[in-house]
This record gives C-alpha cells, sequence and structure tokens, in this order.
C-alpha cells in the first residue's frame, strides 16, 4: 500500500466557509475511494476556529505560551474526532483512539486503513505533526491542505504584488517561513517552520494548496497536476 499523510488545516471547518458539511462528506468520499485503490491516510487536523478563540479568551490572564498551545491541541483532538466520527460513519476503517503522538499513529497505520490525529505537544502546529508522520510512515510527501492556494513570497493580503509559486525547493519554503522557531500560540503561516526544518532534514516533498476545491486534494492524493505549490526536496 502506499501510504499518503494529509494535514488539513483548521481553516478549513470555520464556520464562514461554505458548506462546511458538505466538504466533509467529499473528504471522506475522496479518502474511501483511494483506500480501495490501496492508499494508506494519515489525517493530521488542525485547530481553526475553536483553537484561536479558546487562546484569545484566556491569553490576558495565562502568559503562558506553552499553556496556551495545550489548549489548542485540545481543539485539534475535537476537530480530529468530527473526522473520525464522520469517516466511521462512512464506513471507513479507523480506529476509535484519536494518537497522542506520532509513534502511536505509525503503529495504529500498520493496522488501519486510514489514522486521524491532531497535535500532540506544545511548541509547534499539527503541519510539524503531519510532516514528522509522513517521514515516520516514509510517505513520497506531505500534502499541507489550507485556505490559500499557492506559497508566496509575501502575505497577499498584505501586499497584492506578492509573487507565487509554482514550484520551489525546501531550503526557498524555510527561507519564506523563517527559522525554525515557535513564536506564538494560535498563530497562523502556510506552513510550520518547525515542520519545514524536518521536511529540510528529509528531503520530504511537500504539496501545499487549496483545501477547499477536494479535486486539489484528490490529484495530489493521486500524483496529477494540481492548483498549488509543489516544494521538492534537494
Amino acid at each position: 500500500m502506499k501510504n499518503v499523510v494529509v494535514a488539513v488545516g483548521g481553516s478549513l471547518l470555520r464556520p464562514e466557509v461554505a458548506e462546511r458539511s458538505s466538504w466533509l462528506e467529499d473528504l471522506a468520499e475522496l479518502v474511501k475511494e483511494q483506500v480501495s485503490f490501496g492508499v494508506r491516510f494519515g489525517i493530521v487536523v488542525g485547530g481553526g476556529s475553536p483553537a484561536r478563540e479558546s487562546i484569545q479568551l484566556v491569553e490576558s490572564i495565562i502568559d503562558d505560551v506553552l499553556a496556551l498551545d495545550r489548549i489548542g491541541i485540545s481543539a485539534t483532538r475535537l476537530n480530529a474526532s468530527i473526522i473520525k466520527e464522520i469517516f466511521q460513519n462512512s464506513g471507513i476503517n479507523v480506529p476509535e483512539k484519536i494518537p497522542n503522538d506520532v509513534s502511536q499513529a505509525v503503529i495504529l497505520m500498520e493496522r488501519y486503513d486510514v489514522v486521524v490525529m491532531g497535535g500532540t505537544l506544545p511548541g509547534h502546529t499539527t503541519d510539524k505533526v503531519a510532516i514528522e508522520l509522513a517521514i515516520s510512515t516514509n510517505s513520497e510527501k506531505c500534502i499541507i491542505a489550507t485556505n490559500v492556494n499557492k506559497v508566496y513570497d509575501e502575505d497577499p493580503r498584505k501586499n497584492k504584488n506578492a509573487k507565487s509559486f509554482d514550484e520551489m525547493s525546501i531550503h526557498e519554503l524555510q527561507e519564506i517561513v523563517g527559522p525554525a522557531k515557535h513564536a506564538k500560540a494560535g498563530a497562523s503561516q502556510v506552513v510550520d517552520p518547525i515542520g519545514v526544518s524536518l521536511a529540510v532534514e528529509s528531503n520530504l516533498t511537500l504539496n501545499i494548496l487549496d483545501g477547499r476545491k477536494m479535486k486539489n486534494i484528490k490529484n495530489a492524493v493521486q500524483g496529477n497536476v494540481f492548483e498549488g505549490t509543489i516544494v521538492k526536496g534537494d
């Protein structure tokens, strides 16, 4: 079987995203179809709005980034539970347990068609978890499904002339996202710089794409052309 790891950004589950329920059904349909073709999935889910809102609620009281991270991690596991239940309802062979760490997920991926998880420890985001899982399961790449269409050299919301990339090296991505450090709980970047540093070390290829378009995810899983950025290891 071929292992594929997908980081599902929490932004894809935000309330303002239209047809969230339909998107979740389409995700389950895609995963079930690809499993029948011999694909084994690791799905790592971000915290999105529940994480940010919970952190914002207490950050004026709790001045501890690791404590705030733990709150965000709880939100990622809630989102992971939602997706896991939808997969189970669709007849997908997925474990009841949400793994607490990557080593547990690796073991479960040997027994199940799909494993769904959220965050693990404070100090990094679920992008890093997904990249670590991809490396640990010898996946050929990690798919980062988020709410941006490509990687840009600057934030396109702040600079309309920001340059987008169809293809780039993993070292070029590291230069854009910055050094491998965790600055703030709940912060959002196109990819976690700590995760990118792991990909640099392992020469792991990343597919960064707009996950709101299910066809994008499908094309990336199948190795076809997709709308987004291919980040290649050197």
